[in-house]
């Protein structure tokens, strides 16, 4: 399970840098829908970001880093 999640943690992180880059290449377009697109963008990359961090998280209590429990 632990290899998954890295496996899956590092996935994430590419596809975190991706959207993170296609937002910033969009600033440079003028076209009429930029706008409507940046703020799609912004929200995907938030969403992914989510994501990665709750994979982070679901490492960290596999490795023992702290107790979940009662």
């Amino acid at each position: 399970m632990q290899t998954f999640l890295s496996i899956a943690f590092y996935v994430g992180m590419a596809v975190l840098v991706i959207v993170l880059f296609v937002g910033i290449a969009n600033l440079a377009r003028t076209d009429a829908n930029q706008a409507s697109r940046s703020n799609k963008l912004m929200r995907l990359r938030i969403f992914v970001q989510a994501i990665v961090i709750a994979i982070l998280v679901a490492l960290g209590a596999l490795a023992g880093a702290f107790k979940i429990g009662f």
